[in-house]
């Protein structure tokens, strides 16, 4: 009896799950969107420039990936990180339609990325409502992939500032100050309040 209720628990989530991904899909994928939404100007914000190593943490349906990989340029790389086989998927057809070379797709378990320490120049967080796992793990496995001085841009959709921020100092990232709703942290620098 046990397992059987594990077993539809574990159809539930996976059936939650997929219906998620389609919903965001549908809204990511409207061409109006981007009228809404700039990506180009988030990841501006967030400090993405040629020829960086960027982490993407819940890629999604590729919203920002495409955009990024643009912004990186050939000399730059992304890493596409979702716990969502089909966020993925997407995003390998999507890459694979335009062309790009620079965008690595990641399958991650829960928070932990697998990325190697001290690998990444920047990563960005945008629009997880809901972080699987916790913040607290997500932040700790950010600062790790971090180069010393890495920036982290969050854009704030679960709080209240100060709480991300108390988070961030937690895991060894200090506030860097703010732009819209993006706050930035950077990785072994000075704790300023934003």
């Amino acid at each position: 009896m046990n397992t059987e209720f594990k077993r539809r628990d574990c159809l539930d989530n996976l059936h939650t799950s997929a219906l998620a991904f389609w919903m965001i899909k549908l809204m990511h994928d409207n061409p109006l969107l981007p009228h809404f939404k700039d990506p180009y100007r988030l990841l501006e914000a967030a400090g993405l420039r040629p020829g960086q190593v960027v982490m993407e943490v819940g890629c999604g349906p590729g919203f920002f990936t495409i955009p990024a990989a643009r912004m990186v340029g050939e000399s730059g790389l992304i890493y596409a990180t979702d716990v969502s086989p089909l966020a993925i998927k997407s995003v390998e057809q999507k890459i694979g339609k335009q062309g790009l070379k620079n965008v690595v797709p990641v399958l991650v378990d829960t928070v932990s990325s697998g990325l190697a320490d001290n690998s990444i120049d920047r990563c960005f967080v945008f629009g997880l409502r809901h972080i699987s796992g916790g913040l607290n793990s997500l932040l700790n496995d950010i600062y790790r992939v971090l180069k010393p001085g890495g920036l982290l841009s969050f854009e704030n959709t679960i709080g209240p500032d100060t709480a991300l921020i108390a988070e961030g100092r937690k895991a060894g990232l200090a506030a860097a100050g703010k732009q819209g709703r993006i706050l930035k942290f950077v990785k072994n620098a000075p704790f300023e309040t934003a």
